[in-house]
């Protein structure tokens, strides 16, 4: 697959060596040039009073329905992660292994889950069902990426100039993800599982945007999956008997944890509406 950006970003060659026409976005050469066009992002203001015609968004005009579906999903996803971050350790704290592994493979894809799993297969106690545990993990994993996928499909460079706009460390790793996207193509979407800090939200819509198919993407993207939740469950299996008791330790302190996760949760909301009302003056 050959993916091309444009100086000016008015074009993006896809599979089939079509091209299609993207709002004129620059596109940052260097770290530096990254976080300034995320700061200018931030302080420019909108050109009229509706709540659309803002340069932050990621569209360009009057966002259509698919727009609007697109972008309230994200909203949504993003809820949905920060409201989910007590329930984990509650789990973690309120039932037995194997069974509270196999809840949190399926609830959130847990990497210690993954851990206990193949722990508990060492030191003797047999997990027949492992593979689905996997399986479970992968899929729960993914369950929102294709979203990102849709959102470069519809707005091309301007997800990624939305998500860059956050912050400077945003405008930098975004940065690094893209490089890492226009670089490898397609088998960026695999590798970004196994770079620590990189936001692979960027990779996916980078991919949407040059046209690769649904269908070959969630494959990729699965796959990446596997392989990520299946060398953790053989992290615990080579470690045994400490892998088992650290995630009885984590347990143990599963209230602690729940309360901490309350708080980042907060944190969280007092954040975005912070960031929201500066936005809006």
């Amino acid at each position: 697959m050959t993916m091309r950006t444009g100086r000016e970003g008015d074009e993006t060659m896809n599979e089939d060596g079509g091209v299609s026409e993207q709002p004129t976005r620059p596109i940052p050469e260097s770290e530096a040039e990254a976080e300034r066009l995320a700061a200018e992002a931030q302080n420019q203001e909108p050109p009229t009073k509706e709540w659309w015609d803002d340069p932050r968004m990621p569209w360009r005009g009057k966002p259509g329905r698919a727009d609007m579906w697109c972008i309230g999903l994200i909203i949504a996803t993003g809820a949905y992660g920060l409201l989910t971050i007590p329930v984990r350790p509650w789990i973690l704290g309120n039932f037995s292994a194997p069974a509270r592994d196999y809840i949190l493979a399926c609830f959130s894809g847990s990497n210690i889950a993954m851990v206990d799993i193949g722990a508990l297969s060492r030191v003797g106690q047999h997990q027949p069902l492992w593979w689905a545990a996997v399986i479970a993990a992968s899929l729960t994993s993914i369950k929102f990426d294709w979203l990102w996928w849709w959102a470069g499909r519809l707005w091309g460079r301007g997800v990624i100039d939305m998500i860059a706009a956050r912050s400077k460390w945003a405008a930098r790793t975004a940065y690094w993800a893209e490089s890492v996207a226009r670089r490898f193509g397609g088998p960026a979407v695999f590798l970004v599982w196994f770079i620590p800090l990189l936001p692979s939200s960027i990779v996916y819509a980078f991919v949407g945007d040059a046209r690769m198919s649904l269908r070959r993407f969630l494959f990729i993207d699965f796959l990446a999956g596997l392989v990520y939740r299946g060398l953790w469950m053989f992290l615990g299996y080579r470690m045994g008997e400490p892998a088992k008791d650290l995630v009885n330790q984590l347990a143990k302190y599963s209230l602690y944890l729940t309360i901490g996760g309350i708080i980042i949760v907060f944190i969280g909301v007092y954040r975005q509406q912070r960031r929201f009302a500066t936005s809006q003056h």
